[in-house]
């Protein structure tokens, strides 16, 4: 897993960032540079809790600001875990970009006998009613702007699923991950349902191999995952790859049986 942001920095600023994979390779740099010159990066005492990920800080000044981040080997210090009755609870309230509280009425259409049939339904009902178009979203579109418009990228994909989900009482959430085969190549949004006493991931897009997927963070929806978060200053991205492979051969995935992440 890599990743490189290029920030123009025009007033002094401090950033937060959510790029490193939730658990801790035993391979990891992070680095951050000001027009070439070295920039510390701290992590937040704390992060890394069931919402939100390995959040880190760079506090810098004006100029060029570049910060790169690579990962390989095993996550020994991630391990998937069973929703919490507090986990739930969070996982069922409408959120900012998963109104769900204004689509309980469209959304009694996907209830099914259980609750993995119901968001199987819902999650086969996105991919077949969306078409993936990066040009047909932004920052303010919601799950219910998604379902209008039928376009949008991978977080409208995830948004709308959680949002379903939410709406027909299924706990709900979004992680942000790696993932290899992804194409094009992001940072990728997936949506993750609590069914009995696990994290189920799925994927409406289908453009990777859930059991490749690699968390970097995990929250109520996009606003809580974000790679990078302006907390002052005056911040503009001006460049962004990122890179996600897997040994050997992709795993072939029907995006319809359960997949956990870890």
């Amino acid at each position: 897993m890599a990743a490189t942001l290029t920030y123009d920095i025009t007033t002094p600023a401090v950033i937060a960032l959510q790029i490193a994979t939730a658990g801790r390779p035993d391979d990891e740099a992070l680095a951050a540079t000001v027009d070439g010159a070295p920039v510390a990066i701290t992590e937040v005492a704390g992060s890394g809790g069931p919402l939100g990920g390995r959040t880190h800080l760079v506090t810098c000044g004006r100029g060029k600001l570049v910060v790169t981040y690579a990962g390989n080997g095993p996550i020994p210090a991630a391990r998937a875990t069973a929703p919490t009755a507090l986990d739930r609870i969070v996982a069922l309230r409408p959120s900012r970009y998963c109104p769900s509280d204004r689509l309980a009425g469209y959304a009694a259409r996907y209830r099914r006998g259980d609750e993995r049939a119901t968001v199987q339904a819902i999650v086969a009902d996105v991919h077949d009613s969306l078409v993936y178009d990066g040009t047909a979203t932004g920052p303010t579109t919601d799950a219910i702007d998604t379902l209008l418009t039928g376009r949008g990228v991978c977080r409208d994909y995830a948004h709308l699923t959680v949002a379903l989900c939410r709406a027909v009482d299924v706990p709900a959430r979004v992680a942000a991950v790696y993932a290899p085969g992804l194409d094009p190549m992001d940072f990728h949004l997936v949506a993750e349902t609590a069914l009995a006493d696990e994290w189920v991931v799925w994927d409406a897009t289908r453009l990777a191999p859930r059991q490749s997927l690699i968390r970097v963070a995990t929250g109520r929806d996009a606003a809580d995952v974000a790679f990078g978060t302006v907390l002052s200053g005056t911040v503009q991205l001006v460049d962004m790859t990122v890179m996600a492979v897997a040994d050997g051969d992709l795993p072939t995935d029907d995006h319809e049986r359960p997949v956990r992440l870890p």
